[in-house]
């Protein structure tokens, strides 16, 4: 929940740092449900869409890493996911094409 948080509310670097851990973590089954109880997916989703360059870049990456379970796919696309991945993969700087597309 801290780092959901931060990724929330911090200042721009912590939210950097946060969504880049949240992405590390999100590579385990069981943290990819402890992420999205707490809040993840809707931080993530909006940090991805209206981040500066490396917070939208760690965010979508940790989305995808997220999506790995079959419930948070749903939450991410009911949370307007598709969308950001789709913009950002359209759009977005090389990084963060390459964490939209996986």
């Amino acid at each position: 929940e801290v780092l959901v948080s931060l990724a929330r509310d911090g200042t721009k670097g912590q939210k950097v740092r946060a969504a880049g851990v949240l992405r590390n973590l999100a590579m385990n089954d069981d943290n990819r449900v402890a992420i999205a109880a707490a809040g993840g997916i809707e931080v993530l989703v909006s940090l991805a869409r209206d981040g500066n360059e490396r917070q939208k870049e760690r965010a979508a990456g940790a989305l995808w890493n997220l999506s790995d379970n079959d419930d948070n796919s749903v939450a991410i696309a009911a949370a307007g996911g598709i969308e950001v991945f789709v913009s950002l993969a359209r759009d977005g700087s090389e990084a963060q094409k390459d964490c939209a597309a996986g």
